[in-house]
């Protein structure tokens, strides 16, 4: 539920408040995006590892420097050396799709061509995490047209003020599915992009 304080006549800090609560999702598709493997290698692939060290879960960004020195090699290297076993057992159950290799003191993940199949899954699974993004603005948006139309049913603003709100909504909310639209063509091309 969200707790908007209507003032006949201020759209602005409407609109900031909208913009404020829809930028959320959108923040979250992009770490998401950030995740998924492209034909480059990215440290994003590895910052979501969690790794069984000292005891307790930790990311792997706690416990060691990650690299990517070329478009298909990411190395970890622990500050640590005695949690180089845990590390590498926690990239060996992640579903990075590719296998480490242990010196001893710095991990190597050499990753493999994405094949056509692989790369049409990706863009299926980008798809379904672009919808979730796009519903989530949506959601947003049904909250705020809710709140307009009780404060337009309590009269607390008027009819013509919760009409011009319903339009900025309807504006900001076209935005940022279009914001949505363009992040997934950008990387539908990265995973196409051999």
């Amino acid at each position: 539920m969200i707790e908007i304080a209507f003032q006949e006549g201020d759209s602005k800090s409407f609109e900031k408040l909208l913009r404020e609560h829809m930028d959320r999702p959108i923040k979250h598709y992009e770490k998401e995006l950030a995740s998924l493997r492209t034909g480059r290698a990215t440290v994003a692939l590895l910052e979501n590892i969690k790794v069984d060290a000292y005891g307790q879960m930790m990311g792997l960004r706690e416990l060691a420097t990650l690299g990517a020195p070329d478009a298909r090699l990411l190395t970890i290297q622990p500050w640590d050396k005695s949690v180089i076993n845990e590390i590498e057992k926690a990239v060996l159950a992640s579903d990075i799709g590719a296998s480490p290799t242990n010196d001893g003191t710095i991990i190597r993940i050499q990753l493999p061509q994405m094949s056509a199949s692989r790369r049409d899954e990706l863009v299926k699974l980008l798809g379904k995490k672009t919808e979730e993004c796009k519903v989530s603005v949506r959601n947003i948006r049904k909250d705020f047209h809710n709140e307009v139309r009780d404060a337009d049913k309590k009269h607390i603003i008027s009819e013509d003020f919760a009409e011009k709100l319903s339009q900025l909504l309807q504006k900001v909310t076209d935005q940022f599915i279009e914001k949505a639209d363009q992040m997934h063509e950008k990387k539908t091309a990265e995973i196409g992009h051999i």
